[in-house]
């Protein structure tokens, strides 16, 4: 959390606001977590994108200034952590306050597992799981063939999923949700096609609606937009968050276990082991 239908909605909501400003100043007290922020200072953001959870700006070149990088465009990458979003106000939990020529944005992160880094356009050597992040699932270059022909040889699916390899920014939450749409098990290995198809298919199902819901705001409602409006997804969960009540499809209790070391939640009926043939695809 947050995941990728958070991100996104982050995006639409803060473009607005952002994108043709130009950044006066940028203020924190951790270099360490928010690296060479400094080299945003004076450039206009060109626009704003997002990549599996990992949200971009665009940064136009500025005048020379003795910086090595002052006439190369930039981006300023922002991964929100557990617990990051961005306010119109500073609270107690603010870390990095973003100051441009229309206003002032604060993120605030209780948590303090955000983070911001300032780099060259497709420069993500720092960055190991957004440098070698799989295809985003709501656009063509997610493709069914290539999913189900990773899937047929991997290990317990939802890890595998949470790994951002075979597509990007599926986390806890649209895990959970995307298995219990396909009824696959979340410890299940080496997905037949039929599975793999529909998990897919899941995937894009959930992920698509999450994002037109404005994500999740989970009990202890740290995910919300700068205007303070939650999301709305997670009144529509069917196994997230709700270990001990009944499925919706079948009405057996929903169990929660824990799986490479994540909270994991699933239907007992609905989501069964499948023991797989040896070269089964």
């Amino acid at each position: 959390m947050p995941e990728l239908p958070e991100v996104e909605t982050t995006r639409r909501k803060i473009e607005p606001l952002l994108r043709g400003r130009v950044i006066e100043r940028i203020e924190h007290d951790a270099p360490h977590r928010y690296r060479d922020t400094h080299l945003a200072v004076g450039r206009r953001v060109t626009g704003l994108s997002r990549r599996g959870k990992y949200l971009m700006l665009q940064l136009a070149a500025a005048e020379a200034d003795g910086e090595p990088d002052a006439l190369h465009d930039l981006e300023l990458i922002v991964h929100l952590g557990m617990t990051g979003g961005f306010r119109l106000e500073a609270g107690k939990h603010t870390r990095v306050t973003l100051t441009t020529d229309g206003g002032t944005l604060h993120f605030d992160d209780a948590r303090r597992f955000g983070k911001m880094a300032v780099v060259r356009p497709g420069q993500y050597a720092t960055m190991p799981t957004l440098a070698g992040m799989g295809p985003e699932p709501l656009t063509d270059d997610f493709e069914v063939a290539d999913f189900v022909a990773r899937a047929v040889t991997c290990g317990a699916v939802k890890p595998w999923l949470l790994s951002q390899k075979p597509v990007s920014g599926v986390g806890n939450i649209y895990a959970d949700e995307s298995l219990w749409t396909a009824q696959i098990h979340p410890a299940q290995t080496r997905l037949n096609a039929e599975e793999a198809t529909r998990l897919y298919h899941a995937v894009r199902e959930v992920m698509g609606a999450a994002v037109e819901a404005g994500g999740s705001t989970l009990s202890d409602g740290t995910y919300a937009q700068h205007d303070g409006e939650a999301g709305a997804y997670q009144h529509r969960h069917h196994v997230y968050d709700r270990a001990g009540k009944p499925c919706d499809r079948c009405g057996t209790t929903i169990e929660k276990i824990v799986l490479a070391q994540r909270g994991t939640h699933f239907c007992p009926q609905c989501q069964k082991v499948q023991r797989q043939k040896v070269g089964a695809v």
